[in-house]
């Protein structure tokens, strides 16, 4: 499917003043920072006159292939194929030539992808012995090179234009509003205040304020808790000092309690910065590869000999050691990522199925405009794994944002023991050792992050199924960190992407109805990952199945929320291993084509696709719209799946049709009822090598363990908030899993298992 390039989309397809890309950038090389890419180009080029004819026409087509093949190429880059003039040897000057294009096979791409993403700018040898194996000329792969560096770098520069011209809007719109409020607050004849107040407040601000009542509430119980202050007292921290004064109060808060002073604190954070930037570039053998599984190993005897670490165990009980490494490239701008760690909303948006909850307790140092350098703030955090049968971990940390030099900066998060014991010593059971990450701007629209987590843990009762995934430092190490970064600045960059090919939004016609989608499927998974975890939001109730299964209910009421069904919601999850590679169930329960075999809503009638939505560039990255035709009646489902190299969902709920199909149009989808349900997949820990979401990887690793999967259905039992929950809701949501399930094993021929 081909996209004009020379007319791109205007104005009128934005939903809303969002970032914009241009979609000839965006999808010609979105890949050359996210894992694979997945595009070509075919170009066919007539004949050019030597003479002043000039009737030579050019066609071009883009398309992005849903397989893995390879990015898509640019007008410029068709500049770098190479080409043979053949001319006559009787009269050269006359005869006309034609170029013959070389195109690059999937292979080469792929291989010239991976090594760009080490090094965006290779010697000659490293050219030379990359033309040899790909059986290209050297001149070939420089201007390859080349040209996809011109091409991220253009990126980033309409990247930044747009989200300049973005910022100038929204304070155009907060001056015109304040201009208006002023207005409304002023007498018309005298000019002086008015005491009267506008009685109409918005429900999204009536809910911010029960929110912040909230946070004050606990932050007084905090501090009666520990006897400094009593309940009720005058406030002198915030979650969030905005101004000199609030800092202020908020210092001296921190001294009073935590009896520590700023100085203290900063010598902390300064030394927890030397050693993760040790720890991020140092080899062996601090750090040593493992044979079996191709991670990198902390060797501790040595970490204890390069940091005189302490034995930091005395009168506590037994803890275990988690360390990870990962490093990775994300296509995002350096000031965009900085800011999503530092914010503690954007950063518990970026990693939904991470973080359950995040505050933040106070603000020791506010940093310096406009990228918050210097800045340190003590957070809290509640971490959590898709499934109720693995406790959260609660960490208490201070984190700490450092520019290390023009294209490095640091973000550092460090436990301190006197904070944690003052705050709440029954809740330290998890700490973090230096941890964080190194960012390197590599100023062509992406960065260089190199991971790491090193955490130490009171040892607790896992359950059997989790204990591997969990005490081998998988499911809450840095490769879970980063698969999950990535592929959320890869869903990012798919949705300001502007103009996009037929290809990758079948179903679709304006790029506002394709927005509005993509963000009513991210607030359902939001929602699926807030709902079906260990957190303190859930109370789970462990009730007997008739067919084995280990299920656990939670019910809560839904006042006026919006965002979904009113009344009493029952949420039943039950998780179970499966013999059965990840790749393989996940492409399975996917797939819509399937979706008869285990959906017991389809009654094992066809289901059909009526949207498909690309939002990365492994074609299991999407956003489906389902319907599924009855006798009776018919029903739309929306989907959304995601998977990376660690863990894969696959997240759906019914919706009404007629909502829906406002939304396709492009109308706004926040006020859309939804109910999630889905599916969790992670490995069981057991492989012998590590995890490749290929399709080609997929043979290979069939047998080669298992898979955890997570099932989770909720239900609306009752539209009255006031009403019961019943044992028939509970009864009914309990055969809706355990169906479900036999169904899956039953078409997976894993009945046994």
């Amino acid at each position: 499917m081909g996209v004009d390039m020379s007319n791109p989309p205007t104005k009128d397809f934005f939903a809303s003043p969002a970032l914009s890309l241009s979609l000839a950038g965006i999808f010609r090389d979105a890949g050359a920072a996210a894992a694979a890419a997945a595009a070509n180009m075919e170009v066919e080029e007539g004949d050019e006159g030597s003479g002043g004819g000039g009737s030579g026409k050019r066609e071009e087509t883009v398309e992005i292939s849903s397989e893995n093949s390879g990015p898509a190429r640019s007008r410029s880059e068709d500049d770098l194929l190479e080409h043979d003039d053949e001319e006559d040897d009787g009269d050269k000057s006359k005869k006309k030539k034609r170029k013959k294009y070389h195109r690059h096979t999937a292979e080469q791409i792929r291989e010239m992808e991976a090594l760009f993403k080490e090094s965006p700018h290779p010697d000659e040898k490293q050219r030379q012995q990359l033309s040899k194996q790909l059986g290209l000329a050297p001149r070939q792969v420089k201007f390859w090179f080349q040209n996809r560096r011109t091409q991220i770098k253009a990126i980033q520069e309409r990247h930044e234009n747009s989200l300049l011209k973005h910022e100038l809007d929204k304070l155009r719109d907060d001056n015109k509003a304040m201009r208006e409020t002023i207005n409304k607050a002023c007498c018309p004849n005298c000019g002086m205040a008015t005491t009267s107040k506008d009685g109409s407040v918005t429900t999204e601000e009536q809910q911010l304020r029960i929110e912040n009542a909230k946070l004050k509430a606990e932050v007084e119980k905090l501090r009666a808790a520990i006897g400094k202050y009593a309940p009720g007292a005058a406030s002198t921290s915030s979650c969030s000092a905005g101004n000199d004064q609030e800092n202020r109060s908020s210092l001296d808060f921190y001294t009073g309690i935590f009896g520590l002073e700023k100085s203290r604190i900063m010598e902390i954070v300064n030394q927890a910065t030397e050693e993760l930037k040790k720890m991020a570039t140092a080899s062996e053998p601090l750090w040593v590869r493992s044979v079996e599984t191709g991670r990198e190993i902390l060797n501790y005897d040595e970490y204890v000999k390069e940091f005189s670490v302490e034995n930091s165990s005395n009168g506590r009980p037994k803890r275990s050691i988690e360390a990870s490494r990962e490093t990775g490239v994300v296509f995002v701008d350096l000031p965009r990522l900085v800011q999503s760690f530092m914010d503690v909303n954007q950063w518990k948006e970026m990693f939904p199925c991470l973080v359950s909850k995040v505050a933040t307790v106070d603000v020791i140092c506010n940093g310096e405009a406009p990228n918050r350098n210097g800045a340190v703030q003590l957070m809290f955090a509640e971490l959590q794994m898709l499934t109720p049968l693995v406790p959260t971990r609660e960490v208490y940390f201070v984190r700490y944002c450092k520019q290390l030099s023009a294209e490095q900066w640091a973000i550092v998060d460090v436990s301190i023991d006197k904070v944690e014991e003052n705050i709440d010593a029954s809740l330290v059971k998890c700490r973090k050792r230096p941890s964080g990450c190194i960012i390197e701007d590599k100023s062509n629209g992406h960065c260089k992050v190199t991971w790491v987590e090193h955490l130490e843990c009171q040892k607790s009762t896992v359950h059997t199924m989790y204990r591997t995934v969990v005490s081998s430092g998988l499911a809450f190490g840095a490769r879970h960190w980063m698969a999950t970064l990535q592929l959320q600045c890869e869903r990012l960059v798919f949705f300001m992407a502007t103009n996009v090919p037929t290809k990758d939004s079948t179903g679709v016609a304006t790029l506002a109805g394709r927005k509005s989608i993509l963000k009513l499927a991210q607030r359902m998974t939001w929602s699926f990952c807030h709902a079906i975890g260990a957190s303190s939001y859930n109370t789970w109730n462990k009730v007997p199945s008739k067919t084995g299964e280990d299920i656990r209910v939670s019910s809560r009421k839904n006042l006026n929320d919006p965002g979904e069904p009113l009344g009493v919601i029952v949420c039943a999850v039950s998780s179970v291993w499966l013999p059965v590679s990840p790749n393989a169930l996940f492409d399975f329960l996917r797939d819509e084509a399937h979706r008869n075999e285990w959906d017991i809503m389809s009654n094992g009638g066809p289901v059909q696709s009526i949207a498909n939505l690309a939002k990365g560039q492994d074609r299991g990255n999407a956003v489906t719209i389902q319907a599924m035709k009855s006798k009776e009646n018919s029903m739309w489902v929306l989907q959304d799946s995601c998977t990376n190299a660690f863990e894969s969902m696959v997240i759906f709920a019914p919706v009404d049709i007629a909502g829906m199909q406002s939304v396709i149009t492009g109308c706004d989808s926040s006020n859309m009822a939804i109910l999630p349900s889905g599916f969790s997949i992670l490995p069981d820990g057991l492989e012998s090598r590590p995890l490749v979401i290929t399709s080609r990887q997929e043979k290979s690793n069939d047998t080669e363990g298992g898979s955890l999967l997570t099932i989770a259905f909720q239900i609306l039992t009752n539209s009255s908030p006031t009403a019961k929950l019943t044992m028939e809701s509970v009864e009914s949501v309990n055969t809706l899993i355990s169906c479900t399930l036999r169904n899956i094993k039953t078409s997976l021929q894993c009945e046994d298992g």
